[in-house]
């Protein structure tokens, strides 16, 4: 049966988690056990009634491990495989795809943008880790919830929030040190809170510098890999009245001279670099809670964001120093109603508009004379995209079942004027649901089944790319289609005081992929040239399972697994960028004054190839070894200190996550000090 027929008789289902009365959430062993809110687009549920897979990362877990980045705090999510082509990047992997395939989220405001790269790419890592206060993820789901990009899953990165004084007002603040060995990071933030019955301000800043990484065994420093970190944020939120709260908030961040590390090793450059590269997002939100059961909650949220990459580089030999940057300016507009129809029937309906403008320049330098030549940038200049949908999500609880139904219609507008392509004007368009059936067997056990479809429409890096691009020369495209998917998924989940335990298998059809074909035999600047067509169909299959344990009153054990195999239908090969079977177990002490913890993370090798990986010089013909890691993790509290180390790579692996394109970091140390008042 084609999964198509499934359309009139599934739902949808949208899974986010946060914590309850927005207090930071816990995902040791300990608190996996403890109860959480799910938010299905902001209607709250238990997690043992959520028929999806999600998973939580909290501020308690990050502030315990000190995650040097986002990215390295998402791969402790379960069925997260976390790429790094280099050491300022990091790209999640969820049920296989990533990149534009994987959508993003900052406070539920889109990060991906009209020029997020099919494939791995750096954009998770302009996002202080300092500044989340949970991390959720959502597999396999979110296209009906969320919108396009949505076909690995969603991950959305919620952070920090001031809390509203009960009496009198109130001032805290934080700062924090953190040093690696080898001068791998220096590190050092600032923290204010500020707080009465209807004024609540956060702000903070952050300065890092990060050395080269040094690996283990025999690779030793790779240099160059370090770079330099600076950060701002704040958060204001406003009690208007007891009905009605505004939250206004601003985050940026920019990295300076940030090496591409297998650039400069593997393909003759003395310069490859990001320069500089940063994101800004600015919001404002404003929450009324209604009389009317029909307009129960409403959200609305204004949003600014911008993204400038630059890139500069320079060939051994070579007096012609190349200078690009792109800037992406995106607004939005959402809004989103709850309706609580009945006590077995609520629904959240919604619109949302974001626009992109794309400005994009190139200048060529000759290092001796000083003279520049300005040339077209990777992107057409100017390019506009626009993305307006509209969607309903229905949520039904009957007894012993739970049944949620809904549906999304997402158009495009999207305007690219460029000397390749001439004039180009398309208006791509997707009609999705998404849906899934719960069934309760006991208050400890669920069994669900669910059914996403999904979609990615062509965006300007798919239409208008014209220059190198990771280890070939790309062309522009114009007749591009969206791509299309249709996941599948049974699960069965436990919770008991003590005891849980989930288990997911799924499976998912991908049709009308954009690839990258080669354009025969050219060779421009010595790479192959290649361009986008709509050429290929996919099937990803898996299984994730995870189990927690409290063993003693302070005793906690916890693990998780995951596996995906990938085929092209088309090509009769392995689909790109599978991540190997891999996984962590931990094992933690925690008492009121410190804790203590052991992590074991592995991957197997990874040798089910395509021919776009024996190409990728960061992969090769042999794939990538399997790895063991150990590290392990330890903190003390005193009134107003808190101290933190870690030992990490303990036997000092020599070891490489699939396709990244740097080793990971050998045998080393960090501690990490906060200061509280």
């Amino acid at each position: 049966m084609k999964f198509s027929k499934f359309f009139i008789v599934v739902f949808s289902f949208p899974c986010l988690i946060t914590a309850q009365n927005n207090q930071p959430a816990i995902t040791d062993s300990a608190s996996k056990l403890q109860e959480v809110v799910v938010t299905a687009t902001r209607k709250n549920s238990n997690p043992l009634l959520t028929p999806y897979s999600v998973n939580i990362s909290g501020r308690k877990q990050m502030d315990d491990y000190q995650y040097r980045t986002t990215p390295e705090a998402l791969a402790s999510v379960n069925g997260v495989f976390v790429q790094k082509t280099n050491h300022g990047g990091g790209s999640p992997i969820v049920r296989g795809v990533t990149g534009n395939q994987t959508l993003i989220l900052v406070d539920g405001i889109r990060l991906n943008n009209s020029t997020f790269r099919y494939g791995p790419n750096q954009y998770l890592n302009t996002i202080d880790a300092y500044t989340i206060n949970k991390i959720e993820v959502a597999k396999g789901t979110g296209s009906v919830q969320y919108g396009t990009d949505a076909i690995g899953g969603v991950i959305n990165l919620i952070t920090n929030n001031p809390q509203f004084s009960a009496d009198k007002p109130a001032f805290k603040a934080k700062a924090i040190a953190k040093y690696m060995t080898g001068d791998m990071e220096k590190t050092a933030r600032i923290e204010a809170m500020y707080s009465n019955k209807r004024f609540a301000l956060l702000t903070g800043i952050s300065k890092r510098n990060f050395g080269d990484i040094i690996g283990g065994d025999t690779t030793g420093k790779q240099s160059p890999s370090g770079y330099n970190e600076w950060a701002f944020d704040v958060k204001a939120k406003f009690l208007l009245k007891e009905s009605i709260q505004l939250t206004i908030a601003s985050q940026f961040l920019q990295q300076q001279h940030v090496p591409v590390y297998h650039k400069v090793q593997l393909e003759n450059f003395s310069v490859n670099e990001m320069d500089p590269q940063q994101r800004l997002l600015t919001y404002a939100r404003i929450n009324l809670q209604g009389k009317s059961a029909w307009v129960k909650e409403t959200e609305i949220t204004f949003s600014f964001q911008q993204g400038i990459e630059g890139r500069n580089s320079l060939k051994n030999g070579s007096t012609a120093l190349r200078k690009e940057e792109d800037k992406t300016k995106t607004t939005g507009i959402t809004a989103d109603i709850l309706s609580v129809i009945s006590k077995r029937w609520a629904a959240n309906s919604g619109i949302e508009i974001y626009n992109d403008k794309v400005n994009s320049t190139r200048e060529d330098i000759n290092t001796q004379t000083n003279v520049t030549d300005s040339k077209r940038g990777l992107y057409p200049d100017n390019s506009k995209y626009g993305n307006y949908s509209l969607y309903s999500l229905h949520h039904l609880h009957l007894g012993k079942w739970i049944v949620d139904g809904g549906l999304r219609f997402n158009t495009f507008k999207i305007n690219i004027t460029d000397t390749t392509l001439g004039n180009v004007k398309i208006t791509p368009s997707a009609l999705v649901t998404n849906g899934a059936l719960l069934y309760n067997i006991s208050k400890q056990q669920t069994v669900y089944a669910s059914f996403s479809s999904g979609y990615r429409a062509p965006n300007v890096d798919d239409m208008g790319t014209l220059g190198i691009v990771d280890f070939r020369y790309e062309i522009p495209t114009a007749n591009l289609q969206p791509e299309k998917s249709q996941h599948t998924e049974v699960g069965y989940k436990f919770q008991s005081k003590k005891i849980s335990a989930t288990v997911a298998v799924y499976y998912m059809h991908l049709s009308n992929l954009i690839t990258r074909v080669k354009a025969g035999n050219q060779i421009i600047s010595g790479y192959p040239v290649y361009k986008k067509e709509n050429t290929e169909a996919a099937f990803i299959k898996g299984i994730e399972t995870e189990f927690n344990a409290e063993v003693t009153q302070h005793v906690y054990f916890s693990s998780g697994i995951s596996y995906a195999y990938g085929q092209s239908l088309s090509k009769q090969e392995p689909l790109r960028r599978i991540p190997p079977f891999n996984g962590r177990l931990t094992g933690t002490y925690r008492n009121n004054k410190w804790f203590a913890a052991t992590e074991f993370q592995f991957a197997s090798k990874q040798t089910r190839l395509a021919q776009g990986d024996k190409d990728d010089n960061r992969i090769g013909k042999n794939g990538t070894a399997g790895w063991q890691i150990i590290n392990l993790y330890a903190g003390y509290k005193l009134s107003s200190f808190h101290f933190n180390i870690g030992l990490q790579n303990l036997l000092n692996e020599d070891y490489r996550t699939h396709g990244s394109g740097i080793n990971g970091v050998g045998r080393s140390g960090w501690l990490a000090v906060a200061i509280k008042i």
